[in-house]
């Protein structure tokens, strides 16, 4: 099992393509186009920690793979290379592989862990026993 580095990186000034036109619902049918190598993801939650698993075998997790945390948003990053001259029929995705999370409220962005085991990458996000996931804000009236 081989235990990953978690970064705090400042967050880009302009969002990924994808994100882009997730919001955009008459460009929604391009995001498979920008999303060709997504990596596909499972998460849980507990009442003490948040648990986000991605499937991205074939990386050597201590150079092709780097975890950032940016205002409480988790993103995964992995690279994969493959041959470049080849005849031969391939279904494997190569290239870069991205994805960004929202954290939950209460989220120990400083205690985060990562490991990587049988081509499955876990990260694991303590909780805070006291986390708020709302506050009601009360009206005033004037009369």
């Amino acid at each position: 099992m081989v235990n990953l580095p978690v970064q705090h990186q400042p967050r880009p000034f302009l969002p990924e393509l994808s994100e882009f036109f997730a919001g955009i619902t008459p460009f929604a049918g391009l995001r498979p186009i920008f999303e060709r190598n997504r990596m596909r993801i499972e998460d849980e939650m507990t009442d003490d920690h948040y648990e986000l698993r991605a499937e991205i075998p074939g990386i050597n997790p201590d150079t092709d793979v780097h975890i950032t945390v940016n205002d409480a948003e988790l993103t995964i990053k992995a690279e994969r290379a493959g041959k470049s001259e080849s005849n031969a029929r391939s279904e494997f995705a190569y290239g870069s592989f991205v994805r960004t999370v929202t954290l939950p409220a209460g989220a120990k962005e400083d205690d985060i862990t990562a490991t990587y085991e049988k081509g499955i990458l876990t990260v694991s996000v303590p909780l805070s026993e006291n986390a708020v996931s709302g506050k009601r804000v009360a009206i005033q009236t004037h009369e």
